[in-house]
């Protein structure tokens, strides 16, 4: 509000016409830094307003509603300008509108599913006043919450602190040292990750009724247009709008029994209910080497089996190698590529092995090391769509191996390349376009645009991604691969330029100097391609680069950005400095 009234106990901009004022004094501004001033203060307000369900009015007092829309677009900067527009169309209506649903059915919007993304979609309808319900399926927050991102970030919480605090000469570079053997809990490891689980998914089911979002505890399926029947009765809801948010399931390769003991996804392991002393983790993906990070870290021995021929197959060749040397190679860690493993049979924890045999991928034929006798096996062979009893039948909807054909507005398709099914949408990992909970969240955000008239698409270029081993791993963008291949189509001049974390102060005072962080970007226009850090945070790092991949800011820019010293970030300083041929200190 002091922003707003043209008034600033900070400094003048340096451009204003502030007069002079006695010190302790109010300054006063100009016409021209007043309106600056008051759209500053939207920029900020509005978008908390949007968060915490307060009504327009009570942000847009008199105060802002006299500045003129059309004189700031006329006199403010270009991104000063994106960001009012963009601010104006998040926040009308908010919650607090009476609700709508006066169209002849019981609702605006029907959401099926209540992870990530039919939470985030939930939350947006509200905001723009839309009567909303979702079915839960008895499962608020989804896999991400209960299964998936969060629980393993608890376990990989812990197991970090046990791996550092077992690493002697990591702890003499401090002065520190640990009498004794580091010991931990594992009962109480699983508890905290249960425990986690538990709050999270205990708020984001009470952010759903304090904003007066229906919540229906049964599945739901699809038996006609606008129509959604709780599954195991036969009671229906309709909707003038449907959002389908079913999520995924862990793929399970056809010969591998799982017994949830010995044999096991992802859902069954976060549970730890035992550490084997040797584990095979099946696929080396995001999820495979968090759980080696997990694994290694409390005592068990790890052997990868992966179908690909490389490791680590879905990430950047130049982070693969780095990656091998600080998370594969130093580890009790080994493994075979271009092997399928074809049959597991479970075995008796503690009693009896788990048996796997083991197929080469090109010829195959069973390699000499099979059958392969290990303590547990952890099958992390990606994911499918959890769409078989959303009633997709009923809709005469063909899907692409149980993936949901959208568009890019999120809307269902009756066919691959088919026709848009009116007033139907499709979000999260059910339309396989990014399997991600935050890009989930952003597709359940951009149907509910779509839904109100506002047209709206979701560019997954810009969606970070992270793993969180240690150190992490993030990217955003294209791989090297990629944009190599791009610039080739294209025409356009490649470039790539990085940093190091040895380089780096802050990383050096927390003897965490192992990472390099590189830019992919277009030479000729300075757009950049593609981010990759494997590092100290890296987790952390990575959002300053998507949000400007997101805005467009070129390698220039980026480059006379002032970073924090001393800081993790300046890695990427070094590296943004370096695409345009200046030197960072």
């Amino acid at each position: 509000n002091h922003l707003a009234g043209g008034q600033a106990c900070a400094r003048a901009p340096s451009r204003s016409t502030a007069t002079t004022a006695p010190q302790g004094a109010p300054i006063q501004l100009s016409g021209r830094a007043k309106m600056l001033a008051r759209a500053a203060a939207l920029a900020v307000l509005l978008p908390l307003a949007s968060a915490f369900a307060f009504s327009p009015s009570t942000v847009l007092s008199t105060q802002a509603s006299s500045l003129s829309a059309s004189s700031a677009s006329a006199r403010l900067p270009l991104r000063s300008r994106l960001s009012l527009r963009a601010n104006k169309r998040a926040s009308a209506p908010l919650a607090g509108a009476s609700m709508m649903a006066d169209h002849g059915f019981d609702y605006d919007v029907i959401i099926v599913g209540c992870g990530v993304g039919g939470h985030g979609a939930a939350l947006h309808a509200r905001s723009q006043g839309l009567k909303t319900a979702i079915f839960t399926g008895g499962d608020v927050g989804g896999t991400c919450v209960n299964r998936g991102c969060v629980p393993s970030k608890a376990l990989l919480a812990a197991a970090g602190r046990v791996r550092e605090m077992q690493d002697a000469e990591h702890l003499k570079g401090f002065g520190i040292e640990v009498a004794g053997d580091v010991k931990y809990d594992r009962e109480a490891v699983a508890a905290h990750a249960e425990q986690l689980s538990s709050n999270v998914a205990k708020n984001l089911g009470n952010s759903l009724g304090a904003l007066g979002v229906d919540t229906i505890d049964e599945a739901g399926e699809i038996v006609s247009a606008n129509t959604v029947k709780r599954a195991g009765t036969d009671k229906t809801v309709t909707a003038k709008d449907i959002i389908l948010a079913p999520g995924s399931i862990p793929f399970v390769p056809p010969g591998i029994t799982i017994d949830g003991k010995t044999v096991f996804t992802s859902d069954d392991s976060l549970k730890l209910e035992w550490i084997p002393d040797w584990v095979a983790i099946i696929g080396s993906g995001y999820i495979g080497l968090e759980f080696s990070d997990v694994y290694t870290a409390l005592g068990s021995e790890v052997t990868f089996i992966e179908a690909m021929d490389t490791m680590m197959p879905t990430f950047d060749p130049e982070i693969r190698r780095v990656a091998d040397r600080c998370l594969i190679s130093p580890r009790k860690i080994d493994g075979y590529t271009s092997v399928f493993a074809t049959e597991v049979t479970p075995g008796e924890p503690g009693q009896k092995p788990v048996k796997i045999k083991l197929i080469d991928a090109k010829t195959k034929e069973e390699i000499p090391d099979s059958p392969l006798y290990v303590d547990a096996a952890l099958v992390c062979t990606g994911r499918v769509p959890n769409t078989k009893e959303l009633g997709l039948d009923n809709m005469g909807i063909e899907t692409v191996r149980g993936f949901v054909q959208v568009n890019e507005k999120m809307q269902v398709l009756d066919k691959e390349g088919g026709s848009v099914i009116p007033n139907l949408y499709c979000i999260g990992d059910a339309n396989g376009k990014m399997m991600l909970a935050h890009a989930a969240s952003a597709q359940g955000i951009s149907a509910i645009e779509n839904i109100v008239g506002r047209s709206h698409e979701v560019n997954h270029n810009n969606i970070p991604a992270a793993c969180f081993t240690h150190p992490e791993i993030a990217m955003v963008g294209l791989t090297e691969e990629q944009a190599k291949a791009k610039a080739a189509e294209e025409g356009f001049t490649f470039g790539k330029s990085g940093g190091s974390f040895r380089a780096n102060s802050k990383a050096l005072a927390e003897l965490e100097s192992t990472g390099i962080a590189k830019v992919l970007f277009n030479k000729d226009s300075g757009e950049v391609l593609g981010v990759h850090i494997i590092g100290i945070h890296a987790s952390d790092l990575i959002q300053e680069c998507a949000n400007a991949m997101a805005a467009g800011t070129t390698v220039q820019e980026l480059s006379m950005v002032v970073h924090t010293h001393p800081t993790l970030c300046e890695v990427l300083d070094e590296a943004f400095k370096g695409a345009v041929g200046m030197s960072a200190h």
